[in-house]
């Protein structure tokens, strides 16, 4: 049963939402554009700020979906259920068997999972997101500390298996994210 949980979850994550609405919106595939990637950032340059609005909206909500199914109809006796799921859901937005596992790099969905398992850890990196996006205008320093801030904030609110899935999730997005930070590191952009 748990396995059919952690799969949906994937599956659930792998929903290629910023493509989806790339070509709703613009006629264009977001693959195509930028940076290649499907998330929201790119969503924008492609398709402009609504399309990016609602490609996180979209990817926040498949990775809290199936952590909350999970939590409330998984098996209680299981305390790292949702949190297997978290990571699953963010698997399936970086590696989706749709696009042959080119996805994105995880952090609205991140989000998502982090709503589910730690409200209090989401919300801090959320402000940490859109407060240094704002300063400085480069979204993966905002989303890498907003990672790290989320993760701080859930190793204080949060639950010990929250806590495991979130670290999981935070190395993930960290591995994903490893060309931005050379490029960030040589001072070349992001």
């Amino acid at each position: 049963m748990n396995a059919l949980f952690i799969g949906l979850a994937y599956l659930c994550g792998s929903i290629p939402f910023g493509l989806l609405v790339t070509r709703a919106a613009a006629g264009k595939d977001v693959r195509q554009v930028g940076s290649g990637n499907i998330g929201a950032t790119n969503v924008a340059r492609a398709a402009g700020r609504p399309a990016a609005i609602a490609t996180l909206l979209l990817d926040a909500l498949k990775g809290l979906a199936p952590v909350l199914i999970a939590a409330r109809f998984g098996d209680a006796s299981q305390p790292l259920l949702a949190p297997a799921c978290a990571v699953a859901a963010v698997i399936g937005h970086c590696f989706p068997v749709w696009l042959r596992f080119r996805g994105g790099k995880g952090v609205a969905t991140g989000l998502g999972v982090s709503l589910a398992l730690a409200p209090w850890a989401a919300l801090a990196g959320g402000v940490t997101w859109l407060t240094l996006y704002l300063l400085l205008r480069i979204s993966s320093v905002g989303s890498l500390a907003g990672v790290a801030v989320s993760l701080a904030v859930a190793s204080v609110t949060g639950s010990r298996p929250a806590l495991y899935g979130l670290a999981a999730v935070a190395l993930i997005i960290l591995l994903r994210h490893t060309g931005n930070i050379r490029r960030l590191l040589s001072h070349t952009g992001s």
